[in-house]
């Protein structure tokens, strides 16, 4: 099966976390607003998939997967769909729902992240809400960051199985997303990730060894990796980092 993903193109976003699995899956996909010709074209194709032409299981928003005649919507949704079918999943049902409960923290501590340089919405520019993002990336960087990053790190540390995964024996859809969400926050607030690594060192020793494995490393090598940028869901202010 060839999976088509439907994200908005230049940016990582919520999709760059399913890029990820499919990536280290080995399987391959299209990357729809990457593949095609043109952005405006691209951003017809996403438009109609939203639409799914008067469907009545219309997604919320992108990311979206399609397989087959499946139309999966949501990250979390999408990862619990395809982790069991490209080993990235344990194979008992305790695990793979230990592992989607991991998931939907990790996309709870995106959407705070996303917060920190819009936090009065999306639809204002950051530069219309810069005093609000101070005080809320003050907020996240002092109570909120330690908390997501301490949670993990006891994750990690009570895991009876050891091995240095957040779920069995082996790496997981879920080892990948929080090495994508600690990948962006290096990028977004590298002094107080910087501080915060000694802190949790289980943390940062998964990341690494995860950028490290065969297919990830060839893909954050490839051009086919989008950049970060401060468009996205991880920016990096200088003013919000000094808080």
């Amino acid at each position: 099966m060839i999976y088509e993903l439907y994200y908005w193109p230049g940016i990582q976003g919520r999709g760059e976390f399913v890029r990820l699995a499919l990536e280290q899956a080995g399987t391959h996909y299209v990357d729809v607003a990457q593949d095609v010709g043109g952005e405006g074209t691209a951003i017809e194709k996403l438009e109609r998939v939203l639409d799914r032409c008067g469907s009545p299981y219309p997604p919320y928003a992108l990311p979206v997967l399609r397989a087959g005649d499946l139309v999966i919507a949501q990250t979390a949704n999408i990862l619990l769909y395809l982790g069991p079918r490209h080993g990235l999943a344990p194979a008992d049902e305790s695990g793979r729902l230990w592992a989607h409960q991991l998931q939907l923290t990790i996309m709870d501590w995106v959407s705070e992240i996303h917060d920190t340089h819009h936090p009065l919405g999306p639809t204002l520019h950051y530069e219309d809400q810069k005093a609000a993002a101070r005080k809320r990336t003050t907020e996240f960087l002092r109570h909120r960051l330690p908390k997501f990053l301490g949670y993990f790190e006891t994750v990690l540390e009570r895991k009876p199985t050891g091995g240095g995964h957040l779920v069995g024996r082996a790496l997981t859809y879920v080892d990948l997303s929080l090495f994508q969400a600690v990948d962006g926050l290096r990028y977004a607030f590298p002094r107080a990730m910087k501080k915060n690594g000694e802190t949790y060192p289980l943390v940062s020793a998964l990341h690494d060894r995860v950028a490290k494995g065969d297919r990830i490393a060839a893909y954050l090598a490839s051009g086919r990796r989008v950049a970060f940028n401060e468009n996205g869901i991880f920016r990096h202010y200088p003013e919000l980092d000094a808080s």
